[in-house]
């Protein structure tokens, strides 16, 4: 089990560098195409579960494979849940694509870097309504690093609209593509390094349930 009773976000307006391959799809949706040999460090598209991701299922919530992704549905309130696999790394990009399934636009989703532990982390979230932003877990302590809260983009597709994230943890920035567009950039050195994964999470209506596939990780 793996998830985190978030305090810190009141829901106010609600919440590695080589190229690679995509083939653009109906309202902006990316599928991440598998990269070529030495572009990468590795690609799953949830055909099986070689790559060691963290799943459980329990408190009427669950992370697991499902749909053809790594579904996540968190059926809790102000709750995080993540998923990380067995690999620590430095520089990396990863890019993933990301649909709400079911469940409230008053959510958050994305990218985790730098993941030492439940408590050291950096995030790169967009939510069903709009809003992104860049997060810094350190010592428990939450905090965002592209303002003093999430920012609205038109970039993201909202509703049940699938979005194709990219996150890149290069040095000391940090950076959020969604859709092909840049939208967040910060810079922080307190996190050199940690596993790479997924996370989802609610607010103040439970039942988010949102669905990744196509996780690739690149060096830069």
């Amino acid at each position: 089990m793996i998830m985190k009773k978030r305090n810190l976000f009141p829901v106010v307006i609600i919440l590695l560098f080589i190229s690679m391959s995509c083939t653009w799809m109906t309202q902006a949706e990316y599928y991440v195409d598998p990269p070529q040999t030495g572009d990468t460090i590795l690609w799953d598209d949830y055909s099986d579960s070689d790559y060691g991701w963290n799943t459980w299922n329990q408190n009427n919530s669950a992370v697991d494979f499902d749909s053809g992704g790594l579904r996540f549905y968190i059926n809790q309130l102000d709750y995080d849940y993540w998923s990380t696999i067995p690999l620590t790394l430095k520089d990396v990009q990863v890019d993933v694509v990301a649909s709400r399934v079911t469940g409230p636009d008053d959510n958050h989703f994305g990218v985790v870097c730098r993941y030492k532990n439940r408590d050291n982390f950096y995030a790169f979230l967009i939510s069903s309504d709009g809003y992104l932003g860049i997060l810094k877990v350190k010592d428990g302590e939450y905090s965002w690093l592209t303002g003093e809260d999430m920012q609205y983009s038109e970039a993201i597709l909202q509703g049940e609209n699938t979005n194709y994230l990219r996150a890149e943890c290069i040095g000391q920035n940090l950076i959020l593509y969604v859709n092909g567009q840049k939208l967040a950039v910060a810079n922080d050195t307190d996190l050199k390094s940690g596993r790479v994964g997924l996370l989802a999470g609610t607010y103040e209506t439970p039942g988010v349930d949102i669905l990744f596939d196509n996780f690739a990780v690149y060096q830069p």
